[in-house]
């Protein structure tokens, strides 16, 4: 149990860091599988969308002390790969 008032303070902030933090990494993952579902129903149209929307939520979250900005830029590389399979699967 922490005795001084900074380290009371401290836990809060922790506390309140966390949980911020746990609710941005849920967001991410939420959306992503929104995508995911997309690709693998065949909607173009609509995992374009979702990547959007998942690419600015990684852009805005990667600014922040939740997610290194080389782990979002991975991530969405990665998602941008696999519309781009998708794409061209279906041009083909």
């Amino acid at each position: 149990m922490p005795n001084s008032e900074s380290a009371k303070k401290r836990v809060r902030q922790n506390t309140d860091r966390a949980a911020r933090n746990r609710w941005r990494r849920t967001k991410v993952k939420d959306e992503t599988k929104v995508f995911l579902k997309a690709i693998h129903d065949g909607d173009r149209v609509g995992a374009e969308k979702s990547l959007r929307s998942l690419s600015g939520l990684l852009d805005r979250f990667a600014l922040t002390p939740t997610m290194h900005r080389n782990t979002a830029a991975r991530r969405k590389s990665r998602l941008a790969k696999r519309l781009n399979k998708l794409t061209a699967s279906a041009k083909a």
